[in-house]
């Protein structure tokens, strides 16, 4: 038995249902939507100072820092809350048996017909507690992205330094543009998640709640 199920098993069941989500990934949710926000706002203050392509600019309305230095500022600190708090999820989620039990397995068949059913409109959530192939890899894909981007930052930061970081992202240059690739697909999963904690509401109050 699992740290987390023995924790659970020792909370009873109320009128608003079973835990869903733990008090340790409720928190470690929104220190991270905090951080992730904090992130992304002040690099795109950063990338327009020295843009990668010329069609894409950021307005200052939502960016974060307002210019280079303060941007700077504003990202290495929300770098190590990331950082720090992002060890703690996994940490936990491996060590619990979170990972194991919520994430996987990941079956292609399994994802193509979750998918095919939220494009009808189709795709169950009576059980917050069970996740669907579709959430499982989009889940394993955002954290493997975290860890790109955490690395690939530590390249551009320190390229002298952590010189062999950057030499396996290819170099200084080419490791800037796996730091915005990875900056866009967390993103893009952002877009995502909120709008299925719009769609589904209760899923944002498991999430707040626990149940």
């Amino acid at each position: 038995m699992t740290i987390e199920a023995t924790n659970s098993s020792m909370v009873p069941d109320s009128a608003a249902g079973p835990i869903v989500h733990p008090r340790w990934v409720r928190v470690t949710h929104w220190v991270n939507a905090l951080a992730m926000f904090m992130m992304i706002g002040s690099g795109w203050q950063i990338y327009d100072a020295s843009p990668l392509f010329r069609f894409i600019y950021f307005p200052s309305q939502i960016a974060l820092g307002q210019w280079l230095a303060g941007a700077l500022l504003w990202h290495f600190a929300a770098m190590w809350l990331l950082a720090i708090n992002g060890v703690i999820y996994v940490t936990l989620g491996i060590a619990t048996g979170r990972f194991r039990r919520k994430l996987f397995p990941i079956r292609p068949r399994d994802v193509v017909r979750d998918f095919l059913a939220a494009l009808r409109g189709k795709l169950a959530h009576d059980d917050l507690s069970v996740y669907n192939a579709v959430q499982r890899l989009l889940y394993v894909g955002v954290i493997l992205a975290g860890i790109v981007i955490v690395l690939s930052g530590l390249s551009i930061w320190k390229p002298v330094q952590f010189k062999y970081l950057t030499a396996l992202f290819g170099g200084y240059d080419v490791a800037r543009y796996v730091h915005f690739f990875a900056m866009a697909s967390i993103v893009g999963f952002l877009a995502v998640h909120v709008a299925l904690a719009l769609i589904v509401p209760k899923s944002l109050r498991a999430m707040i709640v626990g149940r």
